[in-house]
């Protein structure tokens, strides 16, 4: 509990202390087309937090499997990622230094060997093809969860529901330390989630994670999947980790193939989110987060029962791909239904404007 405490408020005041920094140097993130927001607001949430880990890391190192390996790769991506935050950098590069730190992580032993008894009490061992399928794990992630980040709040909260569910499994598989590392990385995030949604100062310190910050969250995250999940010491069985991540990857797999369906590149941005979605279907944006976060929580929850319950893997996998398909077939059926709205609405609006500006004797 100590070093919760610590870390927290560590990353509290590097919060301050990096926003007044962004300020000066300009790393801000302003209002346009697609950015509703008012003024220019500091881009260092993933700053605080990656402050916040170097402490944890003096203070335990030992916490984390590679440790040293994890702040080499997280310190990469952050600068690569405050750069394209500060100057907006083509894709290509950020692609690239995602593949390395991958490799990098798999060079050090940790990738995905087995997707475990998936096909009806088998195990699906990867071998060769483990490498490919923990490059597109890495890339999935970071893209997860840099696409989740488009309301106040919700890129924090849901990263605190995965920490908090991979704490919790750790926790009950003897796992304290890594338990206890899952918990500070959860605590680290609460002074964002407490400034980006306002409180307790309303507007005036507000911040974004930027580019930066969901890139090392995507990267954390499938990092911590990875030790919970293979060797072995897992504490989970892989299929589990998809129920952790649920939200942020049936949102991006989903925004994913509309884009392509409608012959557009798959990382074009838009406002076509799920968080796009529920507002623009009359949800607040409070209400909106709390929805979201709901269900990711529930989801969470589902894959700790069924792994402590000792559900088959093909079973938990079924119902995953089925709460997929549900998720998918809702959301691109509202999604439909809202557009024909908005088309309708604007076409009456546009013969209104007519009428009103035609002539009376014509």
């Amino acid at each position: 509990m100590q070093e919760i405490t610590v870390i927290f408020i560590s990353a509290f005041i590097a919060l301050f202390l990096a926003r007044k920094a962004a300020i000066k140097v300009g790393l801000v993130d302003k209002p346009n087309a697609r950015k509703k927001h008012r003024g220019h607001i500091p881009l260092v949430g993933g700053v605080s937090i990656y402050l916040s880990l170097w402490i944890l890391y003096i203070l335990h190192s030992e916490w984390l499997p590679d440790f040293s390996l994890y702040m080499v790769c997280a310190s990469a991506l952050l600068f690569v990622g405050v750069l394209d935050d500060r100057f907006d950098l083509p894709v290509m590069p950020r692609v690239f230094l995602q593949a390395l730190v991958a490799s990098i992580m798999m060079y050090s032993g940790l990738h995905l060997a087995s997707l475990g008894n998936i096909l009806f009490g088998y195990e699906l061992v990867l071998g060769w093809a483990g490498y490919a399928v923990t490059l597109l794990a890495v890339w999935g992630a970071i893209n997860a969860f840099n696409m989740v980040d488009g309301i106040d709040g919700l890129l924090g909260a849901l990263s605190c529901v995965t920490f908090g569910a991979l704490a919790v499994m750790f926790y009950l598989d003897g796992e304290h330390e890594l338990a206890q590392w899952s918990l500070c990385l959860l605590a680290a995030s609460i002074p964002y989630i407490l400034l980006n949604l306002g409180i307790p100062w309303g507007q005036k310190f507000k911040v974004f994670m930027g580019d930066a910050g969901s890139t090392l969250i995507g990267f954390t995250v499938i990092w911590l999947l990875i030790v919970a999940t293979q060797g072995h010491d897992a504490v989970i069985r892989p299929v589990t980790a998809l129920w952790f991540i649920a939200v942020p990857l049936m949102d991006m797999v989903t925004i994913m193939t509309r884009r392509i369906r409608r012959g557009d590149s798959p990382f074009k941005p838009d406002r076509e989110h799920l968080h796009h979605i529920l507002l623009r279907a009359g949800l607040g944006p409070r209400q909106t987060l709390l929805a979201i976060v709901g269900v990711a929580f529930i989801f969470a929850l589902v894959g700790i029962i069924g792994e402590r319950a000792g559900i088959r893997e093909s079973v938990m996998l079924s119902l995953f791909l089925l709460a997929f398909i549900g998720y998918f077939w809702s959301i691109t059926r509202v999604w439909r239904l809202l557009t024909w709205a908005r088309r309708g609405s604007g076409q009456s609006e546009h013969l209104r404007s007519n009428v009103s500006q035609t002539p009376l004797n014509k």
